[in-house]
């Protein structure tokens, strides 16, 4: 019944994608490394009680299993945490700031009928040790320039910081808990159910119209003195600022046309303190990657340090860049026994070349048109005669 059955939200990778995120992969990592990120692994199992609960991943998400001894363990939900747990505990006495980068598989359990991969790859760096908006502009122009280098030529990233919503929620509703209704409705991009709610609490219409305001501050750096009007608390003004210096320290890099701002966003991930952002792309309905800053996070394993980065999903890359078009054509060499060595001698000049190349025995074939297809050049050495033929 199960001989062809995957587990549920897991996927096959076949050859041609192989490679393909194989090529965007290297893409990413090259412009990483060459801005100082090391790469580094961290084991697919954790313990539950450290990177499982600060991994602000939600526990029905997480995949649970029992090792021998009866600890709880979790399969990876994200890079984030597991990166810090070994910043705090191997790295700590490395000089700061830390420049760390990973390519891995995270997994997250799913509904059945959201139709969502259980297990995706993710490439990210994580700049810790480093409080200062220059490092937020450092990781969001990294990913910008990452992205250009895999060829993503249409993509723009929404900007925010997590201190304007909750200024403006807590000087109008003035608790936590009507606070996260609100903000609720942000994170699901339910801005009619939004409206609909602010309509029906028991507010001042000036206090309504705050409210609804926020949602109309999307775009330029001139979002932020509109912002200016909407906010009272210190926390509130603090946090706009910072959205200023960023903007003008994204120009220096001269990525402000790649970004906008958007001061509704808010984030599921819990350990977002500061500036936040998403990555769009065309045709992808959902954010192909997203990042921001977590002060605290690190705090939790008693190595207290400011931090901030961010994740790329590459299923989601592949989809923005069309991966049937960036698969790569394979040369094909068909001999017959007479010719072999002669046909072998040729491949290997062609692979020195750079092109790839495959060998194969004409008598191992059993049809030569479906075989032959789907190769760029196809060189024959049959009989005493040598052939090409370019696809």
């Amino acid at each position: 019944m199960f001989m062809f059955e995957k587990p549920h939200g897991m996927r096959d990778t076949l050859p041609g994608l192989y490679e393909t995120k194989k090529k965007v992969r290297s893409s990413l990592t090259e412009v990483m490394s060459l801005w100082g990120y090391q790469f580094m692994e961290t084991p697919t199992l954790e313990f539950y009680d450290t990177v499982g609960v600060q991994s602000a991943i939600l526990d029905q998400q997480l995949f649970k299993l029992l090792d021998q001894e009866g600890q709880t363990l979790v399969l990876r939900p994200d890079m984030t945490a597991p990166i810090a747990r070994v910043a705090a505990s191997k790295l700590h006495k490395e000089n700061h700031p830390l420049r760390v980068g990973y390519a891995a598989n995270v997994y997250r359990a799913q509904e059945r009928e959201g139709g969502r991969p259980a297990e995706f790859e993710q490439i990210g760096v994580e700049l810790i040790g480093d409080g200062t908006t220059s490092a937020d502009a450092e990781v969001i122009a990294l990913a910008i320039f990452s992205l250009r280098n895999a060829g993503l030529t249409s993509f723009k990233i929404s900007i925010g910081h997590v201190g304007i919503a909750d200024a403006l929620f807590m000087e109008v509703v003035g608790n936590e808990e009507r606070a996260h209704v609100l903000r609720r409705f942000l994170y699901e991009k339910n801005y009619v159910g939004y409206r609909e709610h602010v309509k029906a609490l028991n507010l001042s219409s000036i206090d309504k119209s705050r409210l609804l305001e926020l949602l109309e501050l999307r775009g330029g750096v001139e979002t932020c003195s509109q912002a200016m009007t909407l906010v009272d608390s210190e926390k509130g003004k603090n946090a706009i600022s910072e959205l200023e210096a960023l903007w003008e320290t994204l120009g220096d890099y001269g990525c402000t046309n790649d970004v906008k701002l958007d001061l509704s966003m808010v984030s599921h991930m819990s350990y977002y303190t500061g500036i936040l952002f998403e990555i769009y792309a065309e045709n992808v309905g959902f954010p192909i990657g997203n990042g921001g800053r977590y002060d605290q996070l690190l705090g939790h394993f008693d190595f207290p340090a400011p931090a901030t980065g961010f994740g790329i999903r590459i299923d989601r890359l592949l989809e923005a860049l069309n991966p049937e078009e960036m698969q790569e054509k394979m040369d094909v060499v068909i001999f017959s026994t007479k010719q072999r060595a002669e046909a072998i001698k040729f491949a290997e000049e062609e692979r020195c070349k750079g092109r790839k190349v495959v060998v194969q025995d004409l008598s191992g074939i059993e049809n030569i048109d479906q075989m032959t297809k789907s190769f760029q050049k196809v060189t024959y050495f049959i009989g005493a005669r040598k052939e090409e033929q370019h696809g």
